[in-house]
């Protein structure tokens, strides 16, 4: 068999009754929605019910899988103890799952459990569905905070492993869509919270899971989404699947968005391979990109690619009459008799993978500086592995020059867009470019900074020095 159906639903817990003590009324479209999941689900009777959950064992770089043979969990936390599950584990779905994820490289599997509990991302759905079908197993996945495109390809495992085992599986998407939609609600408002609402019931309501990729990450984490990853794990688990699709419901009258859609699957659909349309735009999109990058950024992808394909580290002398063009003298020029601090800064799949710089000159040239944080960020970032020789044609780059740094007094001299910030106590120093995704304000710049100097977002006393920089693409 395989897939058979998949959903979209929220987990407010308040929509429990001994939960929500008489408040759940105002869910109530969302109720009478899942109530038809219910129904629904019974109706496949599904062999398996595989639940994505942002509320479960979370980790940036590594797919949980919950292990063992069975867990149970309650609404204890929520004051309701009385309402509790217990379920049991579909233990061969799960090791088929993880030896397919190594096999395909995908960082996932059932270690680093810190919590064998069920999460209530995983027991709202369950508290709808076993009132109606309890004869099947589950399978709980985590979210990560690997890119969209890998949480996509996670689904298309489940997929494979439903289809490989025979099982008659149900793919449910627990995720709630922006918390950020009234300024009287618990999270408050962003102007990002309705639009991403907008968006994304109209993407699941008409199927078009190739558009789940086109969510930038800094809006999503504006939007305070927690449920985009599992839909998009959704979609992975329908790939190359006809389904008929029914937009249930979506309401925001607690200030987080619930949507509930349906997929009933129909049979198989090649034009339905939604990772593949992508990569094909990806791919057109960055050569697009690589052809127009500048003498800064050409060079600092040569200096890169090469010490990662061959070990060798380039000289400009000798890339001169291959990596720039004639009218390109200026800037040739420039950087072979130019002194400043660089940053070299490496994106893939829309994440950082690499930044790496100095603040004041430390090599003979502007070229020099490049030639060599292009090779420390993909290879001396603390933060990540080093770069492989098959993300090359992934990575996109980005080169700052630093200008003068200028002593200020008091942070009202800062524009996060235009000054980059330094933050100096004792012998601790932080620093942070300015324009960056996510950095809105000159109090998150400064936070950022001080933490990246090992002091506290709120510390006072600390000496401010701000510059300007001339980024190149």
């Amino acid at each position: 068999m395989g897939i058979v159906g998949g959903f979209m639903v929220p987990h407010p817990p308040m929509i429990v009754p001994a939960v929500g003590q008489g408040s759940e009324a105002v869910v109530k479209e969302t109720t009478m929605a899942y109530e038809k999941v219910a129904e629904m689900v019974a109706e496949l009777k599904p062999d398996t019910i595989v639940i994505s959950s942002p509320h479960t064992v979370l980790y940036a770089d590594y797919f949980h899988i919950s292990p063992g043979a069975s867990a149970s969990g309650s609404f204890a936390g929520f004051r309701a103890p009385e309402v509790s599950f217990s379920v049991d584990y579909d233990e061969e779905f799960v090791q088929k799952l993880s030896a397919f994820a190594a096999y395909e490289e995908i960082d996932a599997g059932i270690l680093g459990e810190k919590d064998a509990s069920l999460d209530h991302g995983t027991m709202v759905p369950l508290y709808f569905i076993t009132k109606k079908y309890t004869d099947c197993r589950i399978v709980r996945l985590g979210l990560s905070g690997f890119s969209l495109e890998t949480h996509y390809r996670m689904g298309m495992l489940v997929k494979r492993v439903a289809e490989e085992l025979g099982r008659r599986v149900v793919y449910i998407a627990s995720g709630d869509l922006s918390h950020k939609l009234k300024e009287e609600g618990p999270y408050g408002f962003d102007e990002a919270g309705p639009v991403y609402d907008e968006r994304i019931m109209d993407v699941m309501g008409s199927g078009s899971f190739d558009q789940l990729f086109e969510f930038d990450e800094h809006f999503l984490e504006k939007a305070a989404e927690c449920g985009h990853r599992s839909f998009v794990m959704l979609a992975g688990a329908l790939d190359r699947t006809g389904v008929s699709i029914e937009r249930l419901s979506h309401q925001d009258v607690t200030g987080v968005g619930y949507g509930i859609c349906t997929y009933l699957v129909t049979g198989s659909d090649e034009s339905r391979a939604f990772l593949d349309k992508w990569e094909r735009t990806e791919d057109e999109r960055r050569l697009k990109q690589k052809n127009a990058e500048d003498a800064y950024v050409r060079l600092a992808r040569a200096s890169l690619e090469s010490y990662i394909k061959e070990r060798k580290k380039i000289r400009m002398e000798d890339v001169c009459g291959t990596l720039f063009t004639p009218d390109e003298k200026e800037e040739t020029e420039q950087l072979r008799n130019r002194r400043a601090g660089v940053f070299v800064s490496l994106h893939k799949q829309g994440q950082l993978r690499g930044c790496i710089g100095t603040i004041m000159a430390t090599k003979d040239s502007i070229a020099d500086e490049i030639i060599e944080n292009a090779i420390s960020a993909s290879t001396r970032d603390p933060r990540f592995s080093p770069v492989t020789e098959e993300e090359l044609k992934y990575l996109e780059y980005s080169v700052d020059v630093l200008g003068e740094t200028e002593e200020i007094e008091t942070e009202e001299e800062l524009d996060v867009k235009r000054y980059g910030v330094i933050v100096t106590k004792g012998m601790k120093r932080g620093l942070l470019l300015p324009n960056l995704d996510g950095v809105d304000t000159v109090e998150e710049q400064l936070s950022i900074a001080k933490r990246k100097a090992g002091l506290l977002s709120n510390e006072k006393g600390c000496k401010l020095e701000r510059f300007e920089v001339i980024r190149h693409y």
